[in-house]
């Protein structure tokens, strides 16, 4: 199963165990993290696309640690004038463990299995005696 969710501007795909670098998220180091824009989900059966996001659906992941990226140097100039400006940047970033991909689904596949358990029952007997009671006021 993976999903692609919407975070920090930038879309990527995630799957359980996979281990993101997201620009810098405003969580401290082992705490959990919760993503509720999911653009797609697919499982080994079928894709869910969003307009523009799945509802019901959420990746979970863990804080791993926060950091920085490579150094890219920016340099400006202009010719023949004797400028020229060198900078450096490095993109902070939050690394994360995506622990979780619940679906809307399988909650709902959850709840049914647990209610068509305990309901059969009750919806027999109901369903019996409604049928009685309109037997009797039919005779009478």
């Amino acid at each position: 199963m993976y999903a692609i969710i919407e975070s920090c501007g930038k879309q990527y795909k995630v799957a359980e165990g996979d281990v993101v670098f997201f620009e810098k998220l405003d969580v401290e180091e082992g705490k959990k993290v919760t993503f509720d824009n999911v653009v797609l989900v697919s499982d080994d059966k079928k894709i869910e696309v969003g307009a523009p996001y799945v509802k019901g659906v959420k990746v979970e992941g863990k804080v791993v640690s926060h950091g920085k990226g490579k150094k890219i140097l920016v340099y400006k100039y202009k010719a023949k004038k004797n400028y020229r400006r060198t900078q450096g940047h490095r993109q902070p970033y939050t690394k994360v463990e995506i622990t979780k991909i619940s679906t809307a689904a399988g909650k709902a596949e959850a709840k049914t299995e647990a209610k068509a358990e305990t309901k059969p029952a009750e919806k027999k007997a109901t369903t019996k005696t409604a049928t009685t009671a309109k037997k009797e006021t039919a005779k009478a």
